[in-house]
């Protein structure tokens, strides 16, 4: 027997045998916290930042429509930018911008205005890819208008879809008698332009040639057609493309020359022959 066989047999420690205590494992979710923060603080920046951008477009446009037009101070103007602003300004052009006004006083052109531009650029030259216009008259808003043209009797003026109407009289032998012209509005050449459509005579209807039968040529004082130019209350860069009569309303459709903006040549009234 040898002497490590007279030797006890003593366990080995603890520490020998006993397993690694498991690694912590590092937890993930305040990383995501975090991120989320970041992430919503770069939004609120954003939202932040796109209000900002668009108030100062909308205050812009507006101090400019109301310079450039000599409005009042307090007149209303609405300015609506389409889309988000900040990358627009960013690339140097806005999409799609549309300004309103009513009672815009343009000389005796006082109506309810309505502009839409699309593709304006605002660095460099200024332009815009399509740009148009609407006005709108209501029957005394139109009488101020046409109060401007020679003879006209504009203080009877109404308005009947789809006409403009008048009352005026024709004399024969000293006798008034009360006639009733119904007017269709057309634009021509970039003027208004009212035709005789239907005509009344002491309220019953008669034709053209009746009238001038009886009245000869006296009657060509209702039966001819009324040429209203409007050209010299619009900028030169400006003109009329249609006009009709919808409800109680004239509306007047106008196209707009998109390198107005950076034209003065443009910008400047017209005149009328």
């Amino acid at each position: 027997m040898s002497v490590g066989d007279t030797q006890p047999t003593e366990p080995l420690p603890g520490w020998s045998s006993a397993e690694p205590a498991p690694r912590k494992r590092r937890r993930a979710w305040p990383w995501i916290v975090a991120l989320l923060v970041v992430v919503g603080l770069a939004v609120a920046a954003w939202f932040a930042g796109e209000w900002l951008a668009r108030d100062l477009v909308v205050k812009t446009v507006r101090e400019q429509v109301i310079t450039q037009l000599s409005l009042p101070a307090d007149q209303e103007v609405d300015v609506t930018v389409e889309g988000a602003v900040l990358p627009q300004l960013i690339r140097g052009s806005l999409d799609d911008i549309t300004v309103s006004s009513d009672d815009v006083k343009l000389g005796a052109f006082v109506g309810d205005v309505t502009v839409r531009a699309q593709d304006v650029v605002i660095r460099g030259d200024a332009t815009a890819g399509v740009a148009s216009a609407t006005v709108v008259l209501d029957p005394p808003q139109l009488r101020t208008l046409l109060s401007t043209v020679e003879s006209f009797p504009a203080d009877s003026v109404d308005v009947a879809e789809p006409n403009v109407t008048i009352a005026t009289e024709l004399n024969l032998f000293g006798v008034g008698l009360p006639i009733g012209v119904a007017l269709t509005p057309t634009a021509v050449d970039g003027d208004i332009v009212l035709t005789p459509e239907s005509l009344q005579l002491a309220g019953n209807d008669i034709s053209a040639d009746a009238l001038r039968d009886q009245f000869g040529g006296l009657a060509d004082t209702v039966l001819r057609d009324w040429t209203i130019c409007i050209a010299e209350y619009l900028p030169a860069g400006v003109q009329l493309s249609s006009v009709v009569v919808a409800g109680d309303r004239v509306i007047a459709d106008l196209d707009i020359d998109g390198a107005i903006a950076g034209d003065a040549t443009l910008q400047e009234l017209g005149t009328c022959a």
